[in-house]
């Protein structure tokens, strides 16, 4: 993730020097190259019609069971169709259960896709890269993050990173592999911006990141007389890699740090308490409310992690029995808490004027087993889930998919994650053809051969 210590790889086209890049002036600014930006302008692959657009990635870690929330089977078996039971939306035809019924109240603002799944490994880190990369990690390549493409085609429009993820970045998922909230072969320049602080504490402030109120001139001074330092030595060796990198990821983090805009949008005390409130005194509610601030304050994307790990704390991991989550910790626990923040999030963007713009996507790295188990609760499921889509140009109050009669796979318009990062990346504005500097130079595609977005959404 960036931070002011960290060493990061700036990627530029054409061989662009230190120099040129700091010529470029406002676009340097706004963390891309003269360069980079004319090749991508000549080559047609961004819409200018879609310049406004931000993207907010909650991810369900732990992965929700799709018989007990969105896609319920009231008609099959005990087994199969769980302890809930359906409620009506304000959507004529659409229920969900009875554990959200916030989002049963503004179901008209969302779409489900009923038929997603995928042909990754039933284990939590497998499901994380794949559904947040469009791609399973293979050959030593580790695709970047749908957020850290975004921010390399678009770069920056605010003294705030392109990409940040809240609160931190995923933790262990049992399999010890990557999980894909990271710039991969891009470069650790287009990590997310980490948080790692919980916004929902009294003392919250972000570490090592936004001075304190009371910072002085001087502590500004020594600042400036320390990035001059770094100036200096960078000038000896400019033409080397190690100096560009340096250069770039030294003055990232001292724009957020100077920065009031930065300060201003990480400032949750500035919300009256009952918009707080409203999306729950929780981790999960005040990062939705963090979320929609920096948005506002001009981030291109923002990545919720609803959970940081399977381990340790109750999640959508219902497998039933200690050390996982029952299914009545899932309605008595994580249920509310994520329907609150959600319906909040998304009525809050709406009232704004802000939902248009703002493509809201919830993914998970899979579904549950159909038929209950015997502790109760339902094991790892990929072959079929659901995901859900709102803003953004997206039309609301509609169902993309669906599965079959048990929720077992796909029986209509299946739904693989490459489709789903297509989806995002076209809401932004992206030629689904863009093609990036994969690893060793060679050509890599933003999303695989053959897979476009999820067109019926924006029907």
């Amino acid at each position: 993730m960036l931070r002011l210590t960290s060493a990061a790889t700036l990627q530029t086209c054409g061989g662009t020097t230190r120099r040129d890049f700091l010529q470029a002036g406002a676009l340097g600014a706004l963390g891309f190259s003269l360069a980079q930006y004319q090749a991508a302008e000549a080559a047609g692959k961004v819409d200018p019609s879609k310049s406004k657009r931000s993207c907010i990635m909650i991810f369900n870690l732990g992965a929700p069971s799709q018989l007990d929330t969105w896609d319920m089977k009231p008609d099959a078996p005990a087994e199969i169709r769980g302890p809930f039971k359906p409620i009506a939306t304000n959507v004529s035809g659409i229920q969900l259960s009875e554990i959200l019924p916030k989002h049963a109240q503004i179901a008209d603002k969302f779409a489900l896709v009923r038929s997603c799944f995928h042909r990754g490994a039933a284990v939590h880190d497998a499901g994380w890269q794949i559904m947040q990369t469009g791609r399973q990690f293979t050959g030593g390549i580790n695709t970047p993050h749908a957020g850290s493409t975004a921010a390399y085609l678009l770069g920056r429009r605010s003294d705030l990173p392109p990409h940040v993820v809240l609160p931190e970045p995923m933790g262990r998922g049992g399999g010890n592999l990557p999980n894909g909230q990271a710039g991969g072969f891009l470069g650790k320049a287009y990590d997310p911006f980490a948080l790692m602080a919980d916004p929902s504490q009294k003392d919250f402030k972000v570490p090592d990141l936004l001075p304190p109120d009371n910072i002085g001139e001087a502590r500004l001074n020594r600042r400036q007389r320390m990035r001059s330092i770094v100036e200096e030595q960078v000038k000896k060796f400019e033409s080397s890699e190690a100096a560009r990198m340096m250069d770039e990821n030294f003055q990232s983090a001292y724009r957020l740090m100077t920065s009031t805009q930065a300060r201003q949008a990480f400032d949750l005390s500035a919300e009256p308490v009952e918009v707080r409130e409203r999306y729950g005194m929780n981790r999960f509610g005040q990062c939705c409310l963090l979320a929609r601030r920096l948005i506002e304050a001009g981030v291109r994307f923002v990545t919720i992690n609803a959970f940081l790990t399977v381990f340790d704390e109750i999640t959508w991991d219902i497998h039933g029995s200690k050390p996982f989550t029952s299914i009545e910790g899932m309605k008595n626990i994580v249920a509310p808490m994520y329907d609150q923040a959600y319906s909040a999030l998304i009525e809050d963007l709406h009232q704004r004027g802000l939902l248009d713009d703002t493509l809201v996507c919830n993914l998970a790295e899979f579904g549950r087993t159909p038929k209950v188990n015997p502790a109760g609760g339902r094991d790892h499921w990929p072959q079929c889930f659901t995901v859900y889509f709102a803003g953004g140009g997206v039309r609301g109050g509609q169902v993309v998919g669906a599965s079959d009669p048990i929720g077992a796979v796909p029986a209509d318009r299946p739904v693989e994650p490459p489709n789903v990062v297509a989806t995002i990346f076209h809401s932004l504005g992206l030629d689904l053809e863009t093609i990036l500097p994969g690893p060793s130079g060679r050509p890599f595609p933003i999303v695989d051969n053959g897979f476009r977005e999820i067109s019926e959404l924006f029907a």
